[in-house]
């Protein structure tokens, strides 16, 4: 049933994409956020999804369900940097006066397209920063925001398109706080990650610039089991290395989230405390703190939109199933 259905969540319309395998649940109009994938198949929640008591925190904290991108992601030192010549003073949300995860939380996108075809159907959104005050007061630098979701059989395709509506160069990252389940069983499930360093980190969690070894978590580039686990921990994906997280259960149940090699350079893990109910992968274009680092973009991933450009790339998370499913 390759279809799009509306229902609604604490009062705010969702759009729900259908395919035999799967049901993904988007919520435009606060954050544009998937907010629950139910996998008609195994009849399991795929994501940690919000329930309708969880409305307050939610609008706090969006960014602990479903699949919220980060604009920009992870912590800038002090929320404040400055590029070409121009200071930027982000709000300071965190603990030690930094700011966190982006000023893309709950603000309303519309809804511009939907397709329903024999291969599959797709809800195309759309969100102008120069709509929201606070985005720029932070940032002033007025952008278009697309995405299509697009579902085919069991694949989940994310197609993200930012164009620079303003008249000076800006810098521009993405980031996805992914948050997929374990059930409460980390033991049965096991994370191929392949990366080659890990970003050293200081006492506030942001990125120093150094670059150190796995050490055990090598196991990560053949297999390494979640049982025992605890992550809030940034990776650098190799070069050559695809940019692609494997998360597969014993029973040969699991899920690939690839993301775009072009821009993505880095992951992020977190399992908020010993592994246990869920792992959020989560794919990073920049590095957080990137535009206070002194490294290039081909280090840091920092995109620098020109006036008038337009960026695009895909995520894709794709289901796994047991031979004769």
């Amino acid at each position: 049933m390759k279809q799009v259905t509306k229902g609604q969540w604490n009062g705010y319309d969702t759009y729900i994409l259908h395919s035999r395998e799967l049901e993904v649940t988007l919520l435009p109009w606060l954050g544009n956020n998937v907010i629950s994938i139910w996998d008609n198949i195994q009849n399991r929640q795929v994501l940690r999804t919000p329930d309708e008591n969880d409305l307050a925190f939610y609008m706090q904290k969006p960014y602990h369900f479903g699949m919220p991108m980060l604009i920009p992601p992870g912590r800038i030192r002090g929320g404040h940097f400055e590029y070409e010549g121009r200071q930027y003073q982000f709000d300071r949300n965190t603990a030690g006066d930094n700011h966190i995860h982006g000023l893309h939380r709950t603000q309303p996108w519309r809804v511009s397209d939907i397709e329903e075809d024999e291969e599959g159907c797709a809800v195309t959104t759309e969100f102008l920063t120069a709509d929201d005050p606070n985005w720029m007061r932070q940032f002033p630098a007025p952008m278009k925001l697309e995405v299509t979701m697009r579902l085919q059989g069991a694949r989940l395709t994310q197609h993200f398109k930012v164009t620079h509506l303003g008249d000076q160069p800006v810098p521009f990252g993405i980031g996805y706080h992914t948050w997929f389940l374990l059930d409460g069983q980390p033991e049965e499930w096991t994370l191929k990650l392949p990366v080659d360093a890990v970003y050293g980190l200081d006492q506030d969690l942001l990125t120093t610039g150094e670059v150190l070894p796995l050490g055990p978590l090598e196991q990560l580039n053949e297999g390494l089991n979640l049982q025992g686990t605890n992550f809030d921990t940034l990776f650098r994906i190799g070069q050559g290395q695809p940019a692609v997280a494997t998360l597969m259960r014993s029973d040969g149940y699991g899920l690939q989230y690839s993301a775009d090699p072009q821009y993505y350079k880095h992951w992020v893990l977190y399992t908020k405390g010993d592994a246990k109910e869920f792992l959020c992968i989560e794919p990073y274009t920049w590095l957080p703190n990137a535009p206070n680092l002194d490294a290039g973009p081909d280090v840091t991933g920092l995109i620098r939109l020109e006036p008038g450009q337009a960026v695009e790339m895909d995520l894709h998370l794709d289901m796994v199933y047991p031979a004769g499913s």
